[in-house]
């Protein structure tokens, strides 16, 4: 149940921009908003009075339409592919928490990190921590972090590297990124496999593993999908047989939903 009660006038204000857009060329008279809302055409007038003075709205002089500005696209300008994915994600991850039972992050990268946009730590019973969003996961150490560098175009890898290799990662990965050799194992081991993976890699997190996945939509990479797990429970072949199918699945799932979303 909502604590406060819902803002008409910002509701409606919203009806009548949604209007707008629906509108071919985001044009339309007050009475065609009328119609399309179910709003008064006195109501719809005195809103669209409210988003000129805004700035999200303009009235043609030579026929007394209105239409949408650029000022409009401001009010997405925050919404990035990194919230797009982690707002598809949840009810497909939840499926997999359902099918492997250990917990799973969704991460996208962040510099020289993964960062976690959404989890399902706070639901697993096997879960080890609980505040993981926005966490920040190392990108040589972590199944998501391999799995995210692997696949990333190669310049981006190159980027990747400089930072590490200049110490913003820690000494670990310092150490790791500028090992070239070991660097081109990495990639070529993620590459052949199909996935990420850890096991007790990271010297901060010795008793978890992990197998992550790329997520890729429409060409492009947008993040990982991981399961994590601990090392004396789960071995790295228990994990690639249990894991590796499920989260393929989840990660198909999550580009038929960005897809679905992009439709809408």
């Amino acid at each position: 149940m909502a604590i406060y009660t819902n803002v008409r006038g910002l509701a409606r204000g919203l009806q009548v921009l949604k209007a707008l857009n629906s509108m071919e060329g985001g044009r339309a008279t007050s009475q065609e908003i009328s119609d399309l809302t179910g709003l008064h055409r006195t109501t719809v007038r005195r809103l669209l009075e409210t988003l000129m003075e805004e700035g999200f709205v303009r009235r043609s002089n030579s026929d007394d339409s209105f239409r949408l500005t650029l000022a409009v696209r401001s009010l997405s300008e925050g919404f990035t592919d990194a919230e797009r994915i982690a707002t598809v994600a949840p009810p497909i991850m939840g499926r997999l928490l359902q099918a492997v039972t250990w917990p799973s992050d969704l991460t996208t990268p962040d510099g020289d990190a993964m960062i976690i946009r959404e989890t399902t730590h706070r639901f697993s019973p096997l879960s080890f921590h609980r505040a993981m969003v926005g966490r920040r996961l190392p990108m040589l150490l972590t199944a998501a972090g391999r799995a995210y560098f692997a696949n990333c175009p190669e310049m981006e890898q190159h980027e990747i590297l400089e930072l590490l290799r200049s110490g913003s990662g820690g000494e670990e990965q310092q150490a790791f990124a500028r090992n070239d050799s070991l660097v081109r194992a990495l990639i070529r081991r993620v590459r052949d496999e199909g996935f990420g993976s850890n096991n007790g890699d990271w010297a901060a997190q010795a008793k978890i593993g992990s197998i992550a996945v790329p997520v890729f939509a429409a060409g492009n990479l947008r993040g990982c999908l991981n399961v994590v797990y601990l090392t004396r429970a789960v071995s790295p072949a228990e994990a690639r047989r249990k894991f590796f199918p499920e989260l393929q699945r989840a990660a198909a799932d999550i580009v038929v939903a960005l897809q679905d979303d992009a439709d809408s």
